[in-house]
């Protein structure tokens, strides 16, 4: 029986030392700072398309090196009342832009941060012009949903942002002028 009793009390140390020895080590801690994201930008527009950006940071303020391996924008506005608009999302690290849509993995080490940009881009579905297309558009709800790994399994994360139609409308106004 005072094996037993040794055995398990070995077995419990064992533990709590690797639990305090994961926390000393840590993990990293992704921050995706979309609610101080910057204000939407007009960055193309045409007569039948306009495209809004938008930049945010994201820090990683773990103990140790970060990995995004995929960064992309899931747009949500409902087709069954905007069927005139098509609506497009892609996300890209700033600085590091690619013509073909893809995220390209980026490491974040400790106490690092990162700039990420978010695209929009809003066209013409009919043979209406773009702010016709637009004129009673809503707000459009923008899921940012990336994969992080750090010492942990890779996770799939999601983050939300809004396109606000005032910002929308605004923004064409103001060129259109």
């Amino acid at each position: 029986m005072e094996i037993l009793a040794c055995i398990i009390l070995a077995c419990i140390i064992l533990a709590g030392l690797s639990y305090l020895i994961w926390r000393w080590i840590g993990d990293a801690v992704i921050d995706f700072r979309l609610d101080n994201h910057a204000p939407f930008i007009l960055a193309e527009k045409t007569s039948d398309k306009a495209v809004f950006t938008a930049e945010f940071e994201v820090a990683n303020t773990g103990k140790q090196c970060a990995t995004i391996m995929d960064c992309f924008v899931r747009q949500q506005l409902p087709y069954e009342q905007f069927d005139g608009v098509r609506v497009k999302g892609k996300a890209e690290l700033v600085g590091a832009p690619r013509p073909d849509d893809y995220f390209e993995a980026v490491l974040i080490q400790k106490g690092e941060t990162i700039k990420l940009k978010v695209f929009i881009e809003l066209s013409c579905a009919k043979s209406q012009g773009l702010l016709e297309a637009v004129k009673d558009i809503v707000d459009i709800p923008v899921d940012v949903i990336y994969q992080h790994t750090g010492r942990h399994i890779a996770t799939l994360s999601k983050k939300r942002l809004i396109l606000p139609a005032s910002k929308i409308a605004a923004l064409l106004q103001t060129e259109h002028r």
